[in-house]
């Protein structure tokens, strides 16, 4: 009786001794994961696709941001956080605890980087500024892009955003884009689907970069085709000569279009065919889409650049040549005042 006695005292003793220990243990933990850290100043840590726990926390402990990869890894085993690292770009403060890092790491938000794709852009042109962007990551989409099949925008991302992954979500806010805006459509148009409106669209998108003027740019093209004229829009003559390239002299300078350009007929040049061209000539943004779909009323049949940037609109052709005489007279001025200068 008294062995069992003094084996039950030791058995009780080691487990007072065991909570002891693992409430020192507990502690101790506790302390060295809301000490202050060693980072001198605030700095970013990148997790890279397919980083694990080990690798994260062996590198942040070489750089100086943790003091131990192994009390990391530790902390993380305990939480059952050791697979929850976020893909990203983080900003850690300096003298940021082990377990303000691991917190960021797991709950934080990471650093959005953006890439402006414009309006009036060609897929081409859309696609270059995608695969030249440092930090987007991956190849290119080896399967060709349609025209007019982008949503030019401002986009946000995190570090670690493909490439082939951004051009899908461009396409889908495009298909959002119409979705939304279809049903909504003025009644009357002729456009027999959301595709006839990206190309009216993306006309519109290249013959103004003035914002004000896309309405009225639609309702005119829009009057233009319900009396069965021709769109007569020089941009859709360039895109079937260079897919939307600019054109330039034998000196590098842009040109106009030459008389030959004018009179040749491709699937695009309004000026030779009926109605839409065979495709979008660019990717128009939401504004154009939203002025082709509901168009203003407009009495404006003809237009013509005034050099400035924006355009003068006519409603008869008498009206639209004094405006083509002044915008000609605006030209041979410019070019006399640069040959001056020169």
């Amino acid at each position: 009786m008294k062995f069992i006695k003094g084996l039950l005292s030791l058995v009780i003793a080691v487990v007072i001794l065991a909570g002891a220990v693992a409430g020192a243990g507990w502690i101790w933990l506790g302390n060295e994961v809301a000490k202050d850290g060693p980072l001198p100043a605030e700095t970013l840590v990148v997790v890279e696709p397919g980083e694990g726990m080990l690798s994260v926390a062996a590198r942040l402990e070489k750089d100086g941001i943790i003091r131990s990869a192994w009390l990391m890894r530790l902390k993380a085993r305990i939480d059952g956080t050791e697979t929850a690292l976020k893909t990203g770009e983080f900003t850690i403060e300096p003298q940021a605890s082990l377990g303000e890092v691991l917190e960021i790491l797991i709950e934080g938000k990471a650093v959005m980087h953006k890439i402006t794709l414009p309006e009036g852009r060609t897929t081409a042109q859309l696609l270059r500024l995608i695969e030249s962007d440092p930090v987007l990551v991956g190849p290119m989409p080896e399967l060709p892009v349609a025209e007019g099949n982008l949503l030019p925008d401002t986009y946000l991302y995190h570090r670690g955003m493909t490439r082939a992954k951004l051009i899908a979500q461009m396409a889908k806010a495009q298909d959002d884009l119409l979705k939304d805006l279809w049903p909504k459509r003025q009644d009357g148009l002729l456009l027999a689907n959301p595709y006839e409106a990206v190309i009216l669209a993306s006309v519109v998108e290249k013959e103004t970069g003035i914002a004000e003027e896309r309405p009225e740019v639609a309702a005119l093209f829009t009057t233009r085709l319900k009396r069965g004229m021709r769109l007569e829009s020089d941009p859709t003559i360039i895109y079937g000569i260079s897919q939307g390239e600019p054109l330039y002299n034998k000196a590098g300078k842009r040109r106009t279009l030459y008389r030959s350009e004018i009179d040749r007929k491709t699937d695009w040049n309004t000026y030779q065919i009926d109605g839409l061209p065979k495709t979008p000539i660019c990717n128009p943004g939401r504004d154009a889409i939203a002025a082709v779909l509901n168009p203003p009323e407009t009495e404006y049949i003809f237009f013509v650049a005034d050099g400035k940037g924006g355009h003068l609109f006519a409603k008869t052709l008498a009206e639209h040549n004094r405006n083509v005489a002044a915008y000609r007279k605006y030209e041979r001025e410019e070019i006399a005042r640069e040959r001056a200068e020169e």
